[in-house]
């Protein structure tokens, strides 16, 4: 089997398992997907979705977010770590949306590399989850789940993303994303991953050993 057919056999058997492919993170429109991106980064997504409320209701506008101090966003973001340089950023990013991008969280990688704390996997997020677009979002479940299944052979983002998008089909590879992390978290974990009840065991590498 040669990996665009294993990761199409993937593909389908995670859909009848999940379904409803689905960010972890609540929040959906642009701004605020982009700031709960922003500030999953080495916490978790329901940690996130405790803040974010608070956040907003405090500041719900950009331009409200944009007038608010650092040190404003830092007292409501401080459970989710590294708060410093988080709220820095999301003070950074929506005074740059509002001015060089005239309030529109921006529609492509370019722009949104540009802005402070954005990286490739807040970007692809963005273009999959918001403008629909294709996709790989290459977190830290997608890493370990695609090496495993031996669809990939390196564990740095970058070229995981492109070796995937090399056999993924463009309008999966978003959805695809979700549903490893709903995977890693169910069945494919970290420490004890559960290959006896796993639905992909006899097309992974890993399980067959």
């Amino acid at each position: 089997m040669n990996k665009k057919t294993q990761c199409a056999a993937v593909v389908e058997r995670l859909k009848e398992l999940y379904p409803d492919a689905v960010c972890s993170l609540v929040e959906r429109d642009p701004l605020r997907l982009l700031i709960a991106v922003r500030l999953s980064a080495q916490c978790t997504d329901a940690r996130v979705n405790l803040v974010t409320p608070v956040l907003f209701e405090r500041f719900p506008t950009l331009e409200d977010l944009c007038s608010a101090s650092v040190e404003d966003i830092e007292e409501i973001i401080r459970t989710c770590g590294l708060f410093h340089t988080k709220a820095k950023d999301i003070s950074g990013m929506c005074l740059m949306i509002r001015d060089r991008f005239g309030g529109v969280v921006p529609d492509n990688m370019d722009d949104l590399l540009s802005l402070p704390g954005v990286g490739r996997k807040t970007a692809n997020l963005v273009l999959g989850d918001i403008y629909g677009q294709p996709a790989i979002v290459t977190d830290t479940h997608c890493i370990r789940i695609s090496g495993r299944l031996g669809l990939v052979d390196s564990k740095d983002p970058l070229k995981v993303e492109k070796q995937l998008r090399a056999i993924v089909e463009p309008s999966e590879g978003n959805n695809l994303c979700h549903r490893f992390v709903l995977f890693g978290r169910d069945v494919c974990t970290a420490r004890s991953p559960k290959c006896g009840e796993c639905t992909l065991a006899d097309i992974c590498p890993s399980a067959i050993k």
